[in-house]
C-alpha cells in the first residue's frame, strides 16, 4: 500500500515554492467568475459531494477537478463534469472560480491558483488527534542540514495558506475551537453548521439508511450472509509508519473463528495514506477488504455496520449518530499522544476501555456479539460521545453550509452578486 508522511510532503512543498509564487502572480491578473470548483482528497465523495448536490440543485455552475482516471469515471457515473486538476485547464478553472470547495487541502483543486477565491474548507472529520498548527508533526521535514529553519519556514507557509480559507463548517462549538486553533482562523470564519459529510447518517429513517448502506456494502465487497452482524476495523494514519495493530497469523485464526461462530463479517478499512498488510494468511469470506481503493467514501456505508473498531479515527464521533458501539484498539496510545497529541485526554473518548492487542479486543468483540446488555451499554456510550461533538443531527448540515456561503458571497468584495 502506498504511504505518505508529513516530512516527504513538506519537502515537496518547499521545492514547489517558485510555482506557488508564479501562480499567485497569475491569480492577481485573472478575474474571478461565478463558477463553483470542487475537489476532494478522498475522491468523488465526502462533504464535497453533498455540497455539490445542493449547489447544482440550486443552479450553480460547477465543475469537479480530478487527479485520476478512477475519479473521472466515478464522477461520470454521477453526471459530474470534470477537469484534470494538474492541467493548464485545471489551473485556469481554479483561477477563475468564484467559490472553491475542498475537503483536505488546497491541493484538492489546483494548488497554484487558490489565491483570491472564496475558499470553503469542509475538512473531513472532527479532530480527535491534533492537526494543523496544533501538532508538531505537521511541520516535519527530512533530517537534513538546516532542518530547524525549514520547519519554521513550513510553519509560516502553512499559516499563510490557511489564511486563504473564507469559511469552514464545524460540527459543534467544541469542534469549532479545535479547528480555529489548528488553522489559526478567527473572524468568525469557522461556523457551527454541522458537517455536510455526515448528513447521510441523519437523513431519512434508520431502516432506509440501513438498506441503502447494505446495498452499497454488498455492491462493493460482495454478498453478506443472511442475518450476519457486520464489524468495521478502521485504523487511522500514522504519518507513513505501519499500523502496529495489524493482526498476526495467530490473531487472524481467533478472529475468523469468532466471526464464524457468531455469523459475523469483518470489513477492514485501512487508512488511504496508511501502511500495513491486513490480508489474513488464509482466505476467508468472513473478512473483506474495504479500503479506499474499492470504496472512496465509507460514510454512506456506516449505517450498514453494527460495530466499529478503531484507534484514533474521528469516525468514532460520527458513528454515535447511529448509536453504534465502538471498540478501541490502540497499542501505541502513549507514543501517539507524545508524537501527535490529542485534543483533551484520549481516555475521555474511550472511557478508559482501549485495548492494546487483538486477543483482548477479540474478547470485547465476543462480548458485544453475545451479550445484548453489553451491546446496549456500548451503544449508549457512543451516542453520548457523539452528542457532545455534533450540535446538529437533522440531515440539513449541507443546506446550512450552502446558505452561509451564499450569504457571505453576497457581501464578498470579489464574489458573486
Amino acid at each position: 500500500m502506498a504511504s505518505f508522511s508529513f516530512g516527504s510532503g513538506n519537502a515537496a512543498k518547499l521545492l514547489r515554492m517558485p510555482l506557488y509564487a508564479a501562480g499567485r502572480i497569475g491569480t492577481l491578473v485573472v478575474p474571478r467568475g461565478r463558477r463553483w470548483v470542487f475537489g476532494c482528497g478522498a475522491g468523488i465523495g465526502d462533504g464535497a459531494l453533498a455540497l455539490w448536490r445542493v449547489a447544482t440543485d440550486e443552479g450553480r455552475d460547477a465543475v469537479w477537478l480530478v487527479s485520476s482516471a478512477r475519479e473521472r469515471a466515478d464522477a461520470a457515473s454521477l453526471g459530474i463534469p470534470t477537469i484534470a486538476k494538474s492541467s493548464l485547464r485545471g489551473w485556469w478553472a481554479t483561477a477563475r472560480a468564484g467559490v472553491l470547495v475542498v475537503t483536505h487541502g488546497q491541493g484538492d483543486v489546483n494548488r497554484y491558483a487558490t489565491s483570491g477565491a472564496f475558499l470553503v474548507q469542509l475538512w473531513h472529520g472532527i479532530p480527535l488527534k491534533r492537526i494543523g498548527l496544533d501538532s508538531s508533526a505537521t511541520t516535519q521535514v527530512p533530517d537534513v542540514p538546516g532542518a530547524s529553519l525549514l520547519r519554521r519556514l513550513v510553519g509560516v507557509l502553512y499559516r499563510s495558506t490557511a489564511q486563504r480559507i473564507s469559511l469552514m463548517p464545524a460540527a459543534s462549538d467544541r469542534s469549532r475551537g479545535r479547528l480555529e486553533s489548528a488553522f489559526a482562523l478567527g473572524g468568525g470564519r469557522v461556523i457551527v453548521t454541522g458537517e455536510p459529510r455526515v448528513d447521510v447518517l441523519s437523513a431519512g429513517t434508520s431502516d432506509e439508511r440501513r438498506q441503502a448502506a447494505s446495498v452499497l456494502l454488498e455492491a462493493t465487497a460482495g454478498p453478506i450472509p443472511p442475518n450476519a452482524r457486520t464489524v468495521l476495523y478502521a485504523p487511522t494514519w500514522r504519518d507513513g509508519a505501519e499500523d502496529p495493530a495489524v493482526p498476526t497469523a495467530a490473531d487472524w485464526v481467533r478472529i475468523i473463528a469468532l466471526l464464524e461462530q457468531q455469523n459475523a463479517v469483518l470489513f477492514v478499512r485501512s487508512h488511504p495514506l496508511g501502511a500495513g498488510s491486513y490480508q489474513p494468511p488464509l482466505p476467508s469470506a468472513r473478512v473483506r477488504m474495504l479500503g479506499s481503493d474499492v470504496l472512496s467514501d465509507v460514510t454512506p456505508a456506516l449505517p450498514g455496520i453494527d460495530v466499529l473498531i478503531t484507534d484514533y479515527s474521528s469516525m468514532a464521533y460520527d458513528v454515535g449518530l447511529l448509536a453504534m458501539p465502538v471498540l478501541y484498539l490502540a497499542p501505541d496510545a502513549a507514543d501517539y499522544a507524545r508524537t501527535r497529541g490529542f485534543y483533551g485526554r484520549y481516555e475521555a473518548v474511550t472511557g478508559g476501555s482501549a485495548t492494546a492487542d487483538w486477543p483482548a479486543l477479540t474478547d470485547r468483540l465476543e462480548s458485544l456479539l453475545t451479550d445484548e446488555r453489553a451491546f446496549a451499554e456500548r451503544s449508549e456510550q457512543s451516542a453520548a460521545l457523539s452528542a457532545r461533538m455534533h450540535a446538529h443531527r437533522d440531515g440539513r448540515n449541507t443546506r446550512r453550509v450552502y446558505d452561509a456561503i451564499r450569504a457571505r458571497m453576497i457581501s464578498a468584495p470579489r464574489g458573486e452578486r
